[in-house]
Parts: structure tokens; sequence; C-alpha cells
């Protein structure tokens, strides 16, 4: 109910955000690059000159499987996930705005804000963190962006 509902706000703002003319040309991208192609969601989708980022977790690129090691590992693994999805739709983490985050424990918030933070240099994105009751293949960690140019 709690994610119906977020999702209908999302779903408003995001209407009002975009004109009609982008709404037109949403290009929904699947690179295969991170996730492996035929999952039931796109990688990214880009209305206009904004890119919207399904979450990532800290799977080994082309694969599902997970980085072993925890919390910190599977953070940067997410991090740098997010980053080859960015390049490879021609957009840099600097293009980040807003992130989500997701944690399998919250006790873990702090571990995740220090990877985190090495990966922006300029400016931090707005941001949300949540503790998740389970999150795809056992993660720690899921993290959704979005970026504009």
């Amino acid at each position: 109910m709690k994610f119906t509902i977020i999702v209908t706000v999302l779903a408003f703002v995001f209407c009002g955000m975009v004109s009609a003319e982008d709404r037109a040309n949403v290009e929904y991208l699947n690179s295969g690059k991170i996730l492996p192609k035929g999952l039931p969601f796109s990688e990214a989708v880009r209305v206009g000159n904004t890119l919207f980022l399904s979450g990532q977790i800290g799977i080994t690129p082309g694969s599902m499987k997970l980085v072993e090691g925890g919390i910190r590992e599977q953070a940067k693994q997410t991090m740098e996930n997010i980053k080859m999805t960015l390049e490879t739709n021609g957009y840099t983490i600097d293009d980040v705005v807003k992130c989500t985050v997701m944690l399998a424990d919250m006790s873990e918030w702090a571990t995740f804000n220090e990877v985190y933070r090495t990966f922006f240099t300029k400016h931090f994105p707005a941001r949300s963190a949540f503790g998740a009751s389970g999150l795809a293949t056992g993660a720690r960690v899921e993290v959704e962006c979005i970026a504009s140019r």
C-alpha cells in the first residue's frame, strides 16, 4: 500500500515536470552491460534530458551474482554499476540529481555513506534512504537514481 502511494505520487510529479512532447519521445534503454537482458523492466528510461535509472544492486556486471564481502563491497559495486549505466547512456555521476537508497539493515547506513560519498565530487544529489525487509537476490543495498542534463 505504501509503495503504491509513493509510485502514484511520483507519477503525478513526473507528469508535471516533463512536457507532453518529451513524454511522446520516451526511450526504454537496456544495454545488457550490467543487468542481464530479459528482465521485466528497463535498465533506464530517458524522457527528454532526464534519465530514470532502475534500482541497482551490487552484482557483477552481466550476471545476477552479488559481489562477496557484505555492505561495503556491495555498496561500491552498486555505485560502480550506476556510474556505468549513466556513462553508457551519455550521462555522468555529476548529472545525478536524486537517489533513493534501500538498505536491508539500517544499521549499515553509516558504512553505505562512507562508500557513497566517494562517488560524488561536485555535489551531493537529493536523497532518501529507508530500510527494506528484502531486496533482490539477498542484496544489502539497492540504489535508484534520476539524472538530468
